[in-house]
């Protein structure tokens, strides 16, 4: 095909999926993935993710609009769309009666690599991925980290260009959802692989992602680097609790005074000897753009945030 030499892996415009009886899942959204990126797409349930995933995967028709992966078109040119990618979607296809070295054996002659490579390719994705104690028992005695884990191995097992990954660390433990992190970083910076990564996790889309897509009812509403965005949406802010109560009104003004200056915050509240119980630095976060953005927080975001919000600090 003709093109610039390293064209998008991911090309968007005006994308629409629109169900019977139901609002438009996805209202023509426009994005752009470049070679080698970890994209973030960040949202709550419902918001279009796993719908957009699924149309670039080409299990999923769109309605209007156009969507180039890999360069193809994914209408007319789907079978060479599923050449160069993998997906992990958020239903496992696993069958729990079979280890998994059977499922690597199984994807990797679905995938016609020759015998030969077949178990050279499994045993280096099992151990990869971390499984190499457990390739050997069947899935249906594996946690959930670890069958997210050897989804993530069988889309690898062809060596894609582009990964997709649609909520891959739900429910995961904080150790599982870690390691899987690291393995997407690897991909990425060692591999070269461009990853599309769906999530509604605040944390997930801040640590990995090299530019993050918020998507709210259908359609994105703000996209950029992660930092970017917060940049977009206010300052860092100083918080502070006094150890008397009645120097509220004492802090208040030193914040007033200095801002998001947490040295200058702190001399003043030195010369003026205002002792606090608490201090820190506030800096925006992807939350606080979502909110900015859409008018609501993101599902399951802050918990702890609100918990300590109820304390009603003195915030400059």
């Amino acid at each position: 095909m003709n093109g610039p030499a390293h064209p998008p892996s991911i090309e968007v415009r005006g994308l629409v999926k629109e169900f019977k009886k139901g609002p438009r899942a996805v209202d023509g959204i426009d994005l752009h993935v470049d070679p080698g990126e970890i994209y973030g797409f960040l949202g709550p349930n419902g918001a279009g993710k796993s719908t957009t995933v699924l149309m670039l995967t080409t299990l999923l028709p769109p309605d209007e609009g156009t969507a180039r992966v890999a360069g193809y078109e994914v209408r007319e040119d789907g079978a060479k769309v599923r050449e160069q990618i993998g997906a992990a979607l958020q239903e496992a296809a696993l069958d729990p009666f079979l280890t998994g070295r059977e499922h690597m054996r199984l994807q990797t002659a679905l995938h016609g690599l020759p015998k030969e490579e077949r178990v050279r390719r499994g045993n280096e994705l099992i151990e990869r991925v971390g499984l190499s104690d457990a390739a050997d028992r069947k899935v249906g005695g594996y946690s959930g980290g670890m069958k997210r884990r050897l989804d993530l191995a069988l889309a690898l097992v062809h060596g894609p260009r582009i990964l997709f990954l649609d909520e891959p660390t739900t429910g995961l433990d904080p150790q599982s959802r870690s390691a899987l992190w690291e393995e997407v970083e690897r991909l990425a910076k060692d591999d070269g692989v461009t990853v599309f990564l769906t999530t509604q996790y605040l944390e997930e889309a801040d640590q990995l992602a090299d530019r993050v897509g918020i998507i709210d009812k259908g359609r994105i509403v703000a996209e950029g680097t992660p930092d970017a965005l917060k940049a977009e949406i206010g300052e860092t802010r100083v918080e502070a609790v006094p150890c008397d109560p009645n120097r509220a009104r004492d802090v208040d003004a030193v914040l007033e005074a200095h801002g998001g200056s947490l040295a200058d915050v702190v001399r003043a509240l030195d010369a003026q000897g205002i002792e606090v119980a608490h201090l820190q630095l506030h800096a925006p976060t992807l939350d606080d753009v979502f909110l900015a953005k859409t008018g609501h927080s993101l599902e399951g975001a802050g918990e702890e945030e609100e918990e300590k919000i109820a304390a009603e600090p003195a915030v400059a």
